[in-house]
C-alpha cells in the first residue's frame, strides 16, 4: 500500500491564529489555495477553509457595507472562525485510509502530523486524485 508521506503537500502554507481573516483570505488568494492549517507559536492548532471564512462572513443581505466588512474581518482573528479540531492523518496510514476518510467525512484535505501532533504536510483531494492517476497509469498496480 502507498503512504500518506509520499503524496503529501510537505511544509504547507500556515497562518498564525491571531492574523486577521482578511490576512487568511489574501494569503490564500496570493498562494491559489483553499486552507490553511493554523499555528500558535509553531504548534498546530487549527485549520481555516475557505469555506469556514465564507459562512463566517456576514451575508449579502446585511445592513452593512464592503467596507464595514472589511474592517471586521481585518479585526477578527483566525482563530474565531477556525476548526480548532480538524481531521488529522500520519504519514504513516494508507492513502487508501485517508481518502476513505475524506469521503465518509464530505473533507477536503486533511492535516497531516507526526507521532508529537507537530504539523508536517497537508493531503487534499488533489494530491488523491494524483495518486490514483499516478497508479492507475502503471498496469501492475491497477486493474479494471
Amino acid at each position: 500500500m502507498t503512504k500518506v508521506e509520499k503524496w503529501m503537500t510537505r511544509n504547507p502554507i500556515t497562518i498564525e491564529a491571531d492574523a486577521s481573516i482578511i490576512e487568511a483570505i489574501h494569503l490564500m488568494k496570493e498562494k491559489e489555495i483553499r486552507r490553511l492549517p493554523v499555528m500558535h507559536n509553531g504548534a498546530f492548532v487549527g485549520l481555516i477553509t475557505d469555506r469556514m471564512i465564507k459562512e463566517y462572513t456576514p451575508s449579502k443581505a446585511t445592513a452593512l457595507d464592503t467596507w464595514e466588512i472589511h474592517y471586521l474581518l481585518s479585526k477578527t482573528p483566525v482563530k474565531e472562525a477556525m476548526n480548532p479540531t480538524p481531521f488529522t492523518v500520519t504519514p504513516d496510514m494508507d492513502l487508501t485510509d485517508a481518502a476513505q476518510l475524506i469521503h465518509d467525512r464530505k473533507l477536503y484535505g486533511l492535516c497531516v502530523v507526526d507521532a508529537d501532533k507537530r504539523l508536517v504536510g497537508i493531503l487534499t483531494t488533489t494530491n488523491i486524485l494524483e495518486a490514483l492517476i499516478a497508479i492507475c497509469k502503471n498496469p501492475q498496480t491497477c486493474s479494471e
